[in-house]
């Protein structure tokens, strides 16, 4: 484990190769330093993984130094790594979804004339992403944190001469922002009230230092909630991520499947000592994602670009991952991030060789009949479907969804309610990712003129074949009771974080629950069958009807949070910035001037002379009036007022 260091710096090195050589590189060798620096730190996480588990390092954690970074007034944040059973999936999930998504890159964007400059940033992305899991200090962890926050500006906006991408790529970096600054101020607090950032020694000064429900910790962990929610797209933070769809289609996967969107989840985990002494907070992490995994569901069915229903799909299943954290099923969120991993990125892939085959096409209603086209892209997009919406026993993403319905059921911080949320997320995620499957695969094609398909050659079908292989097998570490029990994620997860409280243990409830999620996702698979592909004249029957038409809008436009957002901040913020301070000064200006010229125009100059004198005959009149009050003739007001002005004096006189 001493080559731990290299995990994030090989793709760093990739990047100041390609960043400073690449107007002397050829696209093969761009492509060498590209995937292969991601794939070297992919090959040493495997190794650094493969001693782990059987050296077992004391405490199950590792921990290297490399340098101390800044040492100021008993301050000293190090450059400083931790590997322990949390950061080693992090990593793994990270670094080889990483290099199959390079790889894939290296085929799809070589027409693009700035190749280099697109692996550059890649490579930035993931050194970025590797410093977030491995920090061992939550100041390095924000470098990492801002490193991909920087990247995904970069490279949302990759094609920036088109003016829709660079402002999808600002409107990323604001959003998230917005978390960041939370976030940071978070840090600030916690190392004012605990004098470190180191996170093994401030976890420890958190659980000695303040009681289970102290006002600092529901503080502190409201805050570096308010960031999670920003990364990984949250509401109300959740704006950004459809509109990230602007750049290529590998971006969209590495966003959405393996960096990025996951660091707010990881951050959670992370810091899940401070969160568990903030139960107020932990539950609001729960309703959070229990509403959002709600909403995005909706909005996912009524998108017509296929990548904007798979933007929709990722911001729902995180909704799962936060719903999990919120209930205290730390492995369970974890696990369904590393499966999530597989089939996400496997589904915009798929998705990305549709779009290029259809030249640029992104309508699913203008899609149809390609699975005798695109075999390839046919069967790695079901079978990324099938796990996306939990098909049973044969997908990963069964195994982890189903966990974390069981745990939100079961466990002391979960309630019925929330299960609810998720079951009915489990029925959405059907409905909508087979919509997609059977709009665009199956029937006859919707376009006058089929178009010319170009199938994708083996730097595509590789990454493709191996996701689908992931995404059908990397759930069978861990399986429900009456599948054998096998517990083998869940106990090593455990040794970084702690398991589930369970309080409802009881085997017949468990069983109901299993078959209530098969019922979920079979039943959901066949009522889009109905609906899309054997009756689609009743759907577009109910599209006629205006109360339907105008629900199906407000989900298209993501339940109106993007125009409230336009109207409540951006509008105002933008005339201001278009509008200088001499501008504004000359309309306040305009604006007195005005109402003074209207109220002159309506009296003469001697009655403006007029009013000057009645204003001292009147003021003269009232200070008679007071005075002459005191005038009454009643004795005992006289001696009060004498007496209250002898104290007076003596007050004066004492203390003056």
């Amino acid at each position: 484990m001493p080559l731990l260091w290299l995990i994030p710096t090989l793709p760093l090195a990739g990047f100041l190769t390609l960043a400073m050589g690449r107007r002397h590189l050829s696209r093969r060798g761009v492509a060498v330093i590209g995937t292969g620096s991601v794939a070297l730190s992919a090959l040493i996480a495997i190794l650094i993984a493969i001693d782990f588990i059987v050296a077992r390092p004391e405490g199950l954690a590792f921990q290297q130094e490399a340098w101390v970074w800044i040492a100021i007034a008993g301050f000293s944040p190090r450059i400083g790594f931790y590997l322990d059973a949390l950061s080693l999936v992090m990593v793994l999930v990270v670094t080889i979804i990483s290099f199959l998504i390079h790889l894939y890159s290296t085929e799809f964007m070589i027409g693009d004339e700035s190749y280099a400059r697109f692996f550059a940033y890649m490579n930035l992305f993931v050194g970025s992403m590797c410093i977030l899991v491995l920090a061992d200090n939550l100041l390095f962890l924000y470098l990492g944190w801002e490193g991909v926050g920087l990247c995904s500006y970069l490279l949302i906006g990759f094609w920036y001469r088109d003016p829709v991408n660079g402002r999808a790529a600002r409107k990323a970096f604001i959003v998230t922002r917005i978390g960041d600054t939370a976030m940071a101020i978070g840090l600030f607090l916690l190392f004012t009230h605990l004098g470190t950032l180191d996170i093994q020694p401030l976890m420890q000064r958190v659980t000695q230092q303040w009681p289970e429900g102290s006002e600092l910790a529901i503080l502190a962990a409201a805050l570096l909630l308010v960031g999670a929610v920003g990364k990984s797209a949250q509401l109300p933070l959740q704006t950004w991520l459809p509109d990230a769809m602007a750049g290529p289609t590998p971006v969209s996967a590495l966003i959405h499947a393996a960096t990025m969107v996951t660091a707010g989840v990881y951050l959670i985990a992370r810091l899940h000592v401070l969160f568990s002494l903030a139960p107020s907070v932990q539950l609001a992490v729960a309703v959070i994602g229990a509403l959002t995994l709600l909403l995005a569901g909706f909005s996912a069915l009524a998108q017509k670009d296929i990548k904007r229903v798979l933007a929709y799909s990722t911001i729902s299943q995180l909704g799962y991952m936060f719903l999990a954290l919120g209930v205290g099923a730390w492995s369970a969120a974890i696990f369904h991030l590393m499966t999530h991993a597989f089939f996400k990125a496997l589904l915009f892939l798929s998705a990305g060789v549709v779009i290029t085959s259809l030249h640029e096409e992104h309508d699913i209603f203008r899609m149809g009949g390609l699975r005798k086209k695109l075999p390839v892209a046919f069967w790695t997009f079901l079978i990324g479907s099938a796990s996306l919406a939990a098909l049973p026993i044969i997908t990963a993403g069964f195994y982890s969804k189903d966990l974390i319905l069981w745990q939100v059921w079961s466990s002391a911080g979960g309630s019925p309610w929330l299960w609810a949320a998720g079951w009915g997320g489990a029925i959405l995620t059907g409905l909508y990712i087979f919509r997609v499957v059977f709009l665009v695969f199956f029937g006859e094609a919707r376009t006058a003129t089929p178009p010319e398909t170009r199938r994708p050659g083996l730097r595509i079908t590789i990454p493709l074949i191996v996701l689908a292989a992931l995404s059908l097998v990397g759930g069978w570490i861990e399986t429900p009771s009456f599948l054998g029990n096998l517990t083998l994620f869940s106990s090593f997860i455990h040794h970084a974080l702690p398991p589930a409280q369970v309080v409802l243990d009881g085997k017949n409830d468990e069983t109901i629950l299993e078959l209530l999620g098969i019922a979920a996702s079979l039943g959901s698979i066949a009522l889009a069958h109905l609906l899309f592909l054997r009756y689609p004249a009743f759907l577009h029957g109910l599209m006629l009807i205006p109360a339907f038409a105008r629900i199906r809008k407000f989900w298209h436009f993501g339940w109106g949070f993007d125009r409230f957002y336009e109207f409540v901040f951006v509008r105002p913020y933008v005339w201001l910035a278009h509008a200088n301070r001499h501008d504004v000064i000359d309309n306040i200006y305009k604006i007195v001037m005005s109402f003074t010229l209207k109220w002159l125009r309506k009296v003469d100059r001697h009655d403006v002379v007029d009013y000057i004198y009645s204003a001292l005959a009147r003021l003269c009149l009232f200070l008679y009036r007071a005075l002459s009050a005191t005038q009454n003739g009643q004795v005992r007001r006289y001696a009060t007022a004498i007496a209250a002005g002898s104290v007076g004096i003596i007050f004066i006189g004492l203390f003056a």
